[in-house]
């Protein structure tokens, strides 16, 4: 195989690296699995947010990859693993993106908790206001009603899954819908957090780490507005008898 790719996050902590390819004649799209010295690493994540991924790019060239140590992108035939691993790549992915939003809109409110208790009472304090207290409110509403959602669409996948079944098409939109909407739900509550907790906002701290994060996750491919509109063309009926491969929503 010889190709480049982009963001492969956790490379620096990873002795193994996977990359999906699509295979010439069949146009198959196949994952690859190879040690990581043998590909090239381009050490170029240079951003705000999310840093920690380390989601750098890398190339390589003419690596031989035995058949043993590939598979189909699309597969939900596991070789090992209990029901979870039926769910497939993008699925399975969905539920890391999904509980990272939420990690990190909990950890941001309870930051602004703890910023509004340090200044209450003092001179001119905004988080004394009422306005305060109602945004703080909403923005809690917010993040529990959407994590509420997200539990019950995945509880049903998992009732699915027990059962033996794979999630149906209905289920695969609502999971999609479900990250993006945590995700976009969040983005709303960081701006609150931002509005509310001022200049501890700007310097160096928890909070301004985690809104830098959030800033890079919403750029996320699983939460752009495609994806969102290819949930509202299968939930509207417009597309009633479109499945889904990975992101894209196929007649």
């Amino acid at each position: 195989m010889s190709g480049s790719w982009q963001f492969a996050s956790g490379m620096a902590h990873a002795t193994h690296i996977h990359s999906a390819i699509q295979v010439e004649g069949t146009g198959e799209l196949r994952v690859l699995a190879m040690p990581k010295s043998q590909v090239e690493l381009v050490d170029n994540w240079d951003v705000l947010g999310l840093r920690a991924t380390h989601s750098i790019d890398y190339h390589c060239a003419d690596v031989l990859v035995p058949a043993t140590h590939t598979y189909l992108a699309t597969t939900t035939n596991p070789a090992n693993g209990g029901a979870t691993y039926r769910l497939g790549l993008v699925k399975m992915s969905a539920i890391g993106h999904t509980g990272w939003a939420f990690g990190v809109g909990r950890r941001l409110l309870d930051e602004l908790k703890l910023v509004a208790a340090a200044k209450s009472g003092t001179r001119n304090a905004a988080v004394d206001t009422a306005q305060f207290h109602a945004e703080y409110a909403t923005a809690e509403a917010r993040l529990r009603s959407a994590r509420a959602w997200a539990m019950e669409v995945w509880r049903g996948i998992e009732f699915t899954l027990d059962a033996g079944e794979l999630p149906s098409s209905e289920q695969d939109t609502l999971l999609r819908l479900a990250l993006n909407h945590a995700t976009w739900t969040v983005q709303d509550v960081g701006q609150t957090v931002h509005r509310w907790a001022g200049t501890v906002a700007i310097r160096r701290g928890p909070i301004h780490r985690f809104l830098r994060d959030l800033g890079t996750g919403t750029q996320h491919i699983t939460s752009s507005p495609t994806v969102l509109q290819n949930c509202g063309k299968w939930l509207s009926g417009a597309q009633p008898q479109a499945h889904w491969e990975f992101l894209d929503l196929t007649p």
